[in-house]
């Protein structure tokens, strides 16, 4: 049968970091095909078609990302909900024109955990924010800035990147 497992799992070392670096937005149709890892390693992407852009929002602190799995042996289906919750903070006028293209667009989104891995979120059908703030904050040390979910449904869960964004063939735009 096709959906039988194939590798059992050692308890790994505990080396691993939680929360998240940074995320990458590309926007929804600049990339324009895909290359996987070797054999049929479907979940790592070597390299991206196209010319896109990845547009580098640093995090630091509470943003995090979630993938739920939503499984129905009767109806034979399963799906994963990829949910991105960000907090950005500072309140500027270029982020707020930026945000609001964000909610208006289905970007793709690469996510940078802290152990160094990136994900690719959205691969078939983009992600939404689907909620979020502009607030200010009502102490002095209240976030001043933005909270932003974003939220996808896709077929499989996020893909690995197996190279750095450059190598993959996104050029990163970092902007002051």
């Amino acid at each position: 049968m096709a959906c039988d497992i194939s590798l059992g799992r050692l308890e790994p070392c505990k080396d691993s970091n939680g929360g998240l670096k940074a995320v990458y937005f590309v926007n929804w149709g600049e990339v324009t095909g895909f290359v996987y890892g070797a054999g049929d390693n479907t979940d790592a992407i070597d390299e991206v078609t196209g010319t896109p852009n990845a547009y580098r929002y640093e995090l630091k602190g509470t943003s995090s990302l979630t993938q739920t799995i939503t499984s129905s042996r009767e109806n034979g289906t399963t799906f994963f909900q990829q949910e991105l919750a960000l907090t950005l903070k500072k309140l500027s006028i270029v982020d707020h024109k930026q945000i609001k293209l964000l909610s208006y667009g289905r970007p793709q989104v690469i996510v940078e955990d802290n152990n160094g891995n990136l994900f690719y979120c959205g691969l078939e059908h983009g992600m939404d924010v689907t909620g979020g703030t502009i607030v200010t904050g009502a102490a002095m040390g209240d976030l001043s800035g933005y909270t932003l979910t974003l939220t996808g449904t896709e077929p499989v869960p996020a893909n690995f990147l197996l190279n750095n964004l450059s190598a993959t063939g996104f050029t990163v735009v970092i902007t002051d």
